[in-house]
């Protein structure tokens, strides 16, 4: 697929069902995605991260199971594997590794930083406990091992930030060159 032509299914993503509701928090799936990717970039992460807040919901949208399921139904749909798996497409593990791990890095918060459960929306705590709780001290320790772990954990503090409705967030062409410049290169054209 060209790099276009990605991009283009990305942007889709964001203005078809990325309007939609977003677990019933006061954005939309794509508000707060593009919040993500804004708080990042405004933190002055470097572009692989600010592309991980940016994609890091995109598998709230693949799959038999919805983001509305997770809510209604208490059925975790696994978005972060999923989303990562999908991107891997195009993407580098420096993109998908935060978005596969950004639930994980939730859990991980809550059992180690006092306060950090406080901070969640509410939809946050129901999904938190749809997708396991806090970790076990086991959990901990295996999820600090992994080399992806500290960008995840950025990652997750852009995703439980990215949830105002009076923010000022650039659209997703904002960020079309930056992700561009991020794509494997059997990702682009001849591909």
């Amino acid at each position: 697929m060209k790099p276009r032509d990605t991009l283009d299914t990305l942007a889709a993503l964001f203005e078809g069902e990325g309007s939609a509701e977003y677990l019933g928090e006061a954005v939309t799936q794509a508000e707060h995605m593009l919040q993500a990717g804004a708080l990042a970039e405004a933190a002055g992460a470097p572009p692989h991260l600010v592309a991980a807040a940016l994609l890091h919901d995109v598998g709230h949208f693949q799959g038999a199971v919805s983001g509305r399921d997770l809510m209604e139904h208490s059925t975790d749909n696994r978005h972060s594997h999923t989303g990562a798996d999908w991107l891997g497409q195009w993407f580098g593990l420096e993109v998908t590794e935060p978005v596969r791990l950004h639930v994980a890095a939730k859990r991980y918060l809550c059992a180690v930083e006092p306060g950090y459960f406080d901070l969640l929306s509410e939809a946050s705590v129901h999904t938190l406990a749809v997708q396991g709780g806090p970790m076990t001290e086991e959990q901990v320790r295996a999820f600090e091992a992994h080399p992806g772990a500290a960008d995840a954990v950025a990652v997750r503090r852009w995703d439980e930030q990215a949830k105002d409705p009076d923010m000022d967030t650039p659209g997703f062409g904002h960020f079309r060159p930056l992700l561009e410049g991020l794509l494997r290169p059997e990702a682009g054209p001849g591909a």
